[in-house]
């Protein structure tokens, strides 16, 4: 069932680095994302995969990672992801595609989850230095969103909203992450 699927993908910042994800699991992801709606129809969305050891470890000081936990600057070495996807829009093509990304990587995130990997929509990073990085020419690109991914190494739960209305993740003692999630009831308008 599709909701047990979206309860199962979380944000996801914590991997086994040493598991890699294959160029072909990467390109099934995008692959999924490809079949989905794109504003005018325009499919003005492109996709660099990184995958590999060094050009991950180029591409992860880019990123900010978990604003709400103030005293954390993101995964150590060994639990940082083992790929990315970099999910690019062609200015030729369209501008201004926050919807198509979201989108897009929502659908990446969920097929990631359905072969037992996890993820993180990382909005937050050094665009410019992210296609300087790629040798992407920033004339013919802008970056939307990346993608972090790998074997999930924490565990993650949703837990309702408390009283005083505080939607702010958190950790335990323990580093279980917890997210806390509105009611149904109390979304419906």
């Amino acid at each position: 069932m599709l909701k047990d699927l979206v309860k199962k993908c979380r944000s996801y910042r914590r991997f086994y680095e040493d598991t890699p994800i294959s160029r072909e699991e990467l390109e099934e992801m995008v692959d999924t994302a490809r079949l989905t709606a794109s504003t005018a129809n325009s499919q003005a969305l492109k996709y660099r995969l990184v995958d590999s050891p060094e050009e991950c470890d180029r591409l992860f000081p880019c990123l900010a990672w978990a604003g709400a936990l103030k005293d954390w600057n993101g995964p150590e070495k060994g639990e940082q992801p083992s790929a990315y996807i970099v999910i690019l829009c062609d200015l030729a093509l369209g501008k201004n595609k926050q919807w198509d990304e979201g989108i897009a990587a929502q659908t990446i995130l969920l097929a990631a989850t359905e072969m037992g990997y996890g993820g993180c929509m990382i909005g937050s990073c050094r665009r410019s230095e992210i296609l300087s990085i790629l040798q992407l020419e920033p004339k013919k690109y802008s970056v939307g969103l990346v993608l972090a991914l790998g074997k999930p190494k924490e565990e993650v739960r949703i837990v309702p909203v408390k009283e005083d209305g505080n939607t702010a993740y958190y950790r335990d003692e323990n580093q279980v992450h917890y997210v806390p999630k509105r009611g149904l009831g109390d979304i419906l308008v």
